[in-house]
């Protein structure tokens, strides 16, 4: 029986979620019970902001810079640059992965503030053949969880890189405000770099050499060895300041002609097409119920305006055809290898080797630390 949130737009198509008898789901319950009364972003969280910045100040004394920041040219990212160099007075560097997929307009937004905010830029350029060679692994793969590889790119790059110049402070932009929704595993929202899910893929699906060289650092790696024993230390500034979407994005386009996106991960051209084509249509989940209601949950957005635009499609038809030709092509794949892989068997992580339960017990211990505030499912 279909049911959906009567306070966001989550619904049964995360097939194990919760609504309790006033209607509402268990993100919903988690916001009120758990996020909200530990979500400061006035006197207090201005407090905690200057404590975390001279923390992080007084580490980077001596050296070039005192923190780094993964930067995508996204909005979360790119404001927290701006809160850490005009707000917390830090020096951070811009970190960029370039796994082969920025959209012109990603890249723009990353220039502009580089200008801006008068920052130096590392820009670490995947391997595109490795890219390209373990993207096709995972589609072959038939799993709902193909922005990955992506990711896994992304966030090796930048750990490797924090730890090769044994930079403690990381900063990202991760955050409350329009993330307080995390979309349940079943969308695709596995939860971290798993390299036995990675290994065996690759054993199944790799074909190639160059895949074998794609650059991968085990969640467990960067959660237990750089982070409890390294002491390297991830922040999340967003969650101490007022953050809020819309007002972000005027502040960044008034100040650095930054341009805004249609939506959220609109950045990345794949992920843009795996959020807006392959997963709904392959699969039947669509993110953007996740990140209407985080914004829904934080009074950005009413519940009438999530449901009117969940009811249409993101980008238009003929735009999206373009984009599967694009895709296909970009993967050294034709048109047609591609559509026999959306028309293929559909399978989850669970077919594959993982360490799926290992970092499921890892997530539910900091949950009851109250290290990680957010609901998984």
């Amino acid at each position: 029986m279909y049911k959906i949130c009567n306070r966001c737009i989550m619904d049964t198509s995360d097939p194990h979620i919760q609504i309790d008898g006033h209607g509402q789901c268990g993100y919903c319950t988690n916001f009120e019970s758990t996020i909200s009364p530990n979500w400061h972003t006035g006197a207090e969280g201005e407090r905690q902001l200057a404590l975390m910045a001279d923390v992080i100040r007084n580490a980077g004394r001596g050296q070039d810079f005192d923190c780094i920041i993964g930067l995508s040219g996204g909005l979360d990212s790119s404001y927290a640059a701006y809160v850490a160099k005009e707000k917390m007075g830090l020096r951070p560097l811009l970190f960029h992965v370039d796994a082969g997929w920025n959209t012109d307009q990603a890249v723009g937004n990353i220039e502009k503030l580089v200008d801006g905010l008068g920052l130096d830029l590392y820009t670490d350029v995947v391997n595109w053949e490795a890219v390209k060679q373990m993207q096709v692994a995972f589609l072959r793969a038939g799993i709902p969880d193909q922005d990955l590889v992506q990711d896994a790119a992304f966030f090796s790059g930048l750990y490797r890189f924090a730890r090769k110049y044994k930079v403690k402070h990381i900063i990202t932009g991760s955050n409350f405000s329009t993330e307080c929704c995390r979309e349940p595993e079943e969308w695709g929202g596995y939860l971290g770099i798993d390299s036995a899910l990675f290994g065996d893929i690759w054993a199944k699906y790799g074909d190639g050499q160059a895949g074998k060289g794609f650059p991968l650092v085990d969640i467990l790696v960067y959660k237990l060895w750089y982070q409890k024993v390294l002491g390297m230390k991830v922040h999340h500034p967003l969650n101490l300041v007022p953050y809020i979407k819309k007002d972000a994005e005027d502040e960044l386009e008034s100040r650095f002609g930054w341009q805004r996106f249609q939506h959220k991960h609109h950045e990345s051209r794949f992920t843009r097409f795996y959020e807006d084509y392959w997963l709904p249509l392959r699969f039947g989940y669509q993110k953007r119920r996740a990140h209407f209601s985080s914004l829904i949950m934080t009074g950005q957005m009413t519940r009438d305006q999530a449901l009117d635009r969940i009811s249409r499609p993101e980008m238009d038809e003929h735009f999206l055809k373009q984009e599967f030709e694009y895709v296909a092509h970009k993967l050294g794949l034709t048109v047609n290898e591609l559509q026999q892989l959306f028309d293929s068997p559909k399978k989850t992580y669970r077919d594959y080797k993982n360490k799926r339960d290992l970092i499921g017990f890892g997530a539910n211990l900091m949950r009851k630390l109250g290290l990680e505030k957010r609901y998984f499912r």
